[in-house]
């Protein structure tokens, strides 16, 4: 199996052109909510994003991911903070390369618009 780092970068997608974002989703893993989503974001980013956090730590009240349709909303902040080659998001770290991987290809190829 290709690890999704080597799978992403073979296609070379920089996120700004559809063409290379058609190459990385024509062969990705399939990524759902219900399947990954959910999971990766109650334990990645529910702790400051969640609408029920008691200590958001100065994440805005705005921008919370309980919902898939609410991910819908900030994925674009979303991939440019958590993904890429210096993601931000959290701010202590957290998820694997793996997973940021994984992030982007769900929210590249997989999440839909409600």
């Amino acid at each position: 199996m290709i690890p999704l780092l080597s799978l992403l970068l073979a296609c070379g997608d920089s996120g700004e052109d559809s063409g290379s974002t058609d190459a990385l989703c024509q062969d990705a893993p399939v990524v759902t909510w219900e399947y990954w989503g959910q999971g990766f974001l109650t334990e990645s980013c529910q702790s400051c994003h969640a609408s029920t956090s008691a200590d958001r730590n100065g994440a805005p009240a705005s921008v919370t991911f309980d919902t898939e349709a609410q991910v819908w909303t900030h994925r674009d902040a979303i991939l440019a903070t958590a993904t890429g080659a210096e993601p931000t998001m959290p701010p202590r770290g957290g998820p694997s390369p793996d997973d940021r991987d994984l992030l982007e290809i769900w929210l590249r190829c997989w999440l839909e618009e409600p």
